[in-house]
């Protein structure tokens, strides 16, 4: 059977209001004809969605179930009219955009001060989460645009455009013996307990941590690990141990921390900030990666 918005926006406002009569007024109709498009629905179905008792209505499990379902069909339904829209005109709509919590500071106000200059038209919402959910959200659908400092996780059917590259420092607790030193050797840190990125939330950080300490004659003493940035911040805060962050994290105002320049050179030692999007985003997600790029520097 066919379940068009109709039938679906009716099923979804009795399983809400509990109550034919409510729900026929929510939807301005009469309640009979209601009723009977239930029914067929149940019959389309082969299933009873309704438990009908005087006075009392409720959703069986299989009800419960399709009131779900019949939610993310809408969603669909809706999202697929707003992306024709977008292609149509690629100035104007929405374009949702995930990041990990520590671009906000910094990248994110850059790009949503331009885009407010720039494109009035363009409504940006914005999500927050770890990169392994943003890429997954990216390839179902959920998103249109990711800012990720990790890209070792895309997979190739989406798209990457790295945008900023930043130089790793030492992240130090305040009382470590040289969080007053203009600048530290990585192998200084040989005898400290580390806190690193998880191998498998951000493999790529986590890489390039471990082969510029070993670059400087070390394996990094492993105390603990985290699956974000922010997770290391709260180990170096507490006083545990050190890390290697990226160095934007000087202006993010963090009680307990020193951030010290490390003087290697080592290609290890710089991140890459990354925009990803899929293979067929539409006009306003390019032109949303084009203000980006104008608009990012120092």
């Amino acid at each position: 059977m066919e379940f068009t918005k109709r039938l679906l926006e009716q099923f979804l406002a009795l399983a809400e209001e509990r109550h034919f009569g409510r729900a026929a007024q929510r939807l301005s109709m009469s309640q009979p004809p209601l009723s009977q498009a239930m029914q067929r629905l149940e019959r389309g179905l082969g299933v009873t969605l309704l438990d009908r008792r005087p006075g009392d209505l409720r959703l069986t499990p299989a009800g419960t179930a399709f009131a779900v379902e019949a939610r993310r069909l809408l969603d669909a339904q809706s999202a697929v009219v707003e992306r024709v829209r977008r292609v149509a005109h690629g100035l104007e709509g929405d374009v949702r955009v995930g990041y990990v919590s520590i671009l906000s500071h910094r990248h994110l106000p850059r790009l949503l001060r331009a885009a407010a200059e720039e494109l009035p038209g363009l409504r940006v919402h914005l999500h927050q989460d770890a990169t392994v959910t943003l890429v997954e959200m990216l390839r179902s659908g959920a998103l249109d645009l990711a800012f990720i400092r990790d890209p070792s996780p895309v997979p190739d059917d989406l798209v990457v455009h790295d945008f900023a590259v930043e130089r790793i420092v030492a992240a130090l607790p305040d009382e470590h013996r040289l969080a007053g030193a203009a600048s530290v050797a990585l192998s200084d840190l040989r005898e400290d307990d580390f806190v690193l990125l998880s191998e498998t939330a951000l493999p790529g950080l986590a890489r390039q941590a471990r082969l510029a300490c070993g670059e400087s004659g070390f394996t990094p003493r492993r105390r603990a690990d985290a699956d974000d940035l922010t997770g290391l911040l709260g180990y170096v805060a507490a006083g545990l141990c050190v890390s290697l962050m990226p160095e934007d994290l000087r202006d993010f105002p963090v009680p307990g921390i020193t951030f010290v320049p490390l003087r290697e050179a080592s290609p290890y030692l710089r991140t890459t900030v990354a925009a990803v999007r899929r293979a067929d985003a539409d006009a306003a997600v390019h032109r949303l990666l084009d203000l980006i790029t104008r608009h990012t520097g120092p």
